[in-house]
């Protein structure tokens, strides 16, 4: 009865078996090498589930040859550490430990082959019966050895997981543990290891998918952070800038104090030329630090262009000139370390003096105001260089 229940069992565990290779054959995510080591985990297990179960079968049938029960058992003492050593295969972790366990199988399987020839790992008697030799403690030594390999090798994966995928993944090794000390310490009545190693395979593919979700959306999030913030002066960029905007319009009317600011620094080109592109990329990122410093606490701050800058925020028109003018302070005292003279133009426009504008159509009004406030600083410079010029001209 207890066999007839045992068949039952492995034929379920061999059904779960070919349903992870459906699973996995089906997932797209995962890597066409990747895959074919979960295929080779499951028909590892699978094998020597069906050789022990094998063994079982034919242990004291005298219908077969005795040859048979002995190649049954050999299959079974190289496929059971190899059914183990599949799973560690399967994280997919390469180390002096992974070195060990691959020499450990080649030579266990070298030794069990030999070993079947002359009776030193198992003995058939009269009645077709078998019984361990007198090196079978070699294979005991070996099973051991593996299962502390794992046991090592999950410990050491698991470190590069956040805590709680970290117990998941011990709570599976311990699962399979468990099953495999069952067995050995009932002496092989209640046949459990195969019932846990697919438990943990399955659940190992559980973990591994689990884990590759997140690990794709956290990757998926890294990216989201680079296209959000700019590279160089580490406001928000432009593609923030478009979100921003495309936000606005699906809220609808604008908040009633929403203010939009158009600022660009003055002589950028002209720095570039005389200076070297090190100077006009420190101008940038000079005026990216006043910017956010005058408005961060108010609104948003975005770098949209090389020398153009937006910020979005919620202000009244008395705060908005308050701001303009703090920010004219704030580059004053500015002083780099390839140039010393920062100036930005500056303009704003507010929602409440537009009816029913969108907030891109409000940011071109105060691009306009910013444009007109940058005629009057060339317009002044022009003056000043004309003005410097006479009195140099004076003095001759």
């Amino acid at each position: 009865m207890k066999l007839h229940y045992y068949s039952i069992i492995m034929l379920i565990c061999g059904a779960a078996l070919l349903v992870l290779c459906v699973l996995v054959h089906d997932n797209v995510r995962i890597k066409k090498k990747q895959k074919i080591m979960f295929y080779l985990t499951y028909l590892f297990i699978g094998l020597a589930a069906a050789a022990e179960w094998a063994g079982l079968q034919l242990n004291g049938n005298k219908d077969i040859p005795s040859w048979v029960l002995l190649t049954v058992k050999c299959a079974d003492y190289i496929l059971t550490p190899m059914a183990g050593g599949a799973l560690v295969k399967q994280i997919g972790i390469r180390n002096r430990g992974f070195t060990i366990l691959d020499a450990l199988l080649i030579g266990n399987t070298a030794f069990q082959v030999i070993a079947s020839f002359f009776g030193w790992m198992t003995v058939i008697d009269e009645n077709n019966r078998y019984s361990h030799g007198p090196l079978y403690f070699i294979y005991i030594i070996v099973y051991l050895a593996v299962i502390t390999i794992v046991i090592i090798e999950f410990l050491i994966y698991g470190k590069g997981f956040t805590r709680q995928n970290r117990y998941s993944l011990y709570s599976i090794m311990a699962l399979v543990l468990i099953g495999i000390i069952i067995q050995e310490l009932l002496g092989g009545e209640y046949r459990t290891a195969y019932l846990s190693m697919t438990f943990g395979a399955a659940f190992l593919f559980i973990h591994y998918f689990e884990y590759s979700q997140l690990d794709a959306e956290d990757r998926i999030n890294e990216q989201e952070k680079l296209l959000y913030r700019d590279s160089m002066t580490g406001l928000l960029s432009r593609y923030a800038y478009s979100e921003a905007l495309k936000e606005h319009d699906r809220k609808g009317a604008l908040p009633h104090d929403f203010t939009a600011f158009s600022i660009d620094i003055n002589g950028l080109k002209v720095t570039n030329d005389t200076l070297g592109h090190a100077a006009g990329d420190e101008l940038i990122c000079g005026a990216a630090e006043c910017i956010y410093t005058v408005f961060n606490p108010y609104g948003f701050c975005y770098r949209t262009g090389g020398d153009e800058f937006i910020v979005l925020g919620l202000v009244n028109r008395g705060k908005a000139k308050e701001l303009i003018r703090r920010l004219s302070e704030v580059t004053a005292k500015w002083d780099g370390s390839l140039t010393h003279h920062l100036s930005l133009s500056a303009g704003y426009a507010l929602a409440s003096e537009h009816e029913n504008i969108s907030a891109e159509k409000l940011v071109i009004f105060a691009d306009k105001k910013m444009y007109e406030d940058k005629s009057r600083y060339y317009r002044k410079s022009e003056n000043d260089r004309r003005a410097k010029a006479k009195t140099k001209a004076r003095k001759k």
